[in-house]
């Protein structure tokens, strides 16, 4: 199965599930689920004020900043400090969490799984790559600034541009930038597979 490029234009963002801020979906799997039956979802956020997340139950998250000064989250009511960029970040989803700004606005990159069904890895990339979808997983190569190539096809990618790949499916890349790979297991013989 070739690789799909998704580009970041063609992104409608909606509200968030507490209504706080707004996203823009990236990938979801099963395509069209909704935030209560996805097997994992990957989004771009928009984040502009302080307050409460929202929570997903059964469900695994990894965030990473992309753009601003960061924020103080308190996971289940222990503080956290996720002030760095492209430094992944993971945490329950159905734990209460609350998030504070740390001095105005920023973007985020967020990774969503449920944990029954599956489990995600981030890595940052800042260099060529290669990626391969082994059995059982797909990879999003989502570029998170500057820009990447996907050499197989000469395919230039901006900023969130993402390509997913399927089972079987592999290539490499050239980075001008910060790219997010994320691997995807989707455990077989789990309930919706």
């Amino acid at each position: 199965m070739a690789p799909q490029i998704l580009r970041a234009d063609s992104r409608t963002p909606a509200p968030w599930k507490n209504g706080g801020g707004v996203t823009s979906q990236v990938a979801v799997h099963p395509e069209g689920a909704g935030a209560d039956d996805f097997m994992w979802r990957v989004s771009v956020a928009e984040v502009a004020h302080s307050g409460p997340f929202s929570a997903f139950e059964g469900v695994d998250r990894i965030i990473t900043v992309v753009d601003g000064p960061g924020m103080a989250l308190t996971v289940d009511g222990v503080p956290h400090m996720v002030d760095a960029p492209y430094e992944p970040f993971a945490f329950p989803g159905d734990a209460a969490t609350e998030c504070e700004l740390l001095g105005g606005p920023i973007t985020d990159f967020n990774v969503m799984v449920r944990r029954s069904r599956a489990t995600a890895q981030v890595r940052i990339e800042r260099s060529p790559a290669s990626v391969r979808a082994s059995a059982g997983t797909r990879v999003l190569v989502v570029v998170l600034k500057g820009w990447a190539v996907l050499h197989q096809a000469f395919v230039p990618l901006g900023p969130f541009d993402a390509v997913l790949f399927s089972s079987g499916d592999s290539a490499s890349f050239s980075v001008e930038g910060v790219v997010a790979v994320v691997t995807l297991d989707e455990r077989p013989g789990l309930p919706g597979r």
